[in-house]
């Protein structure tokens, strides 16, 4: 989710290549509470990489989150914006702005709260599945940004553009975009 190249050499590199020393046979490191609740639901007191391997793709395709030619949302951008961090006083001020209940909320660092950007965007009134052109929102998950046969960069920047605005002016809070734009200006 971070590194070095987000942030302090943001821009200044691309990487074009990775390399992973991995060990064979080594424990699975299950950081992800959809990942756990899921293996907790399996009752799989010890599950190998491999296990652990096929849970995750399941998990992403049941999410429209893998490169799939049938799926209708298989051209997704994946997760477009990130999840924002407010502080006490902006999480308050969001709650003043909804009508329909408290958004959800989850603890961040410094006793900052986060807010789930998909949350905010269907609420805003943006539905899952809703075109525009060429580009629209995934029919699985309100945060992914689907880019369909003949859509653009541009046409995909533009409509993430319009959620971000419409986020911001239905709750006031401006969402961040998860990919790094290489020759297209946020």
């Amino acid at each position: 989710r971070s590194s070095r190249f987000k942030h302090r050499d943001a821009g200044r590199f691309v990487v074009t290549q990775v390399s992973f020393d991995l060990l064979g046979g080594g424990a699975p490191s299950v950081r992800y509470a959809e990942l756990e609740k899921a293996l907790v639901r399996l009752q799989l007191p010890a599950p190998s990489l491999d296990d652990v391997r096929q849970l995750v793709l399941q998990l992403r395709r049941a999410k429209s989150m893998l490169l799939d030619p049938d799926d209708p949302n298989g051209r997704s951008c994946g997760s477009f914006f990130t999840n924002p961090i407010l502080s006490d006083a902006q999480y308050a001020a969001l709650c003043e702005r909804c009508k329909d209940g408290v958004p959800p909320r989850f603890p961040a660092p410094s006793g900052f709260v986060k807010v789930p950007a998909a949350w905010l965007i269907e609420n805003a009134g943006f539905a899952k599945g809703m075109r525009d052109g060429n580009v629209g929102l995934s029919t699985v998950h309100t945060l992914c940004v689907v880019a369909h046969d003949a859509a653009t960069s541009e046409q995909v920047v533009a409509f993430a553009r319009r959620l971000r605005d419409g986020v911001e002016r239905h709750f006031g809070v401006v969402l961040e975009p998860e990919p790094v734009f290489v020759g297209l200006t946020w």
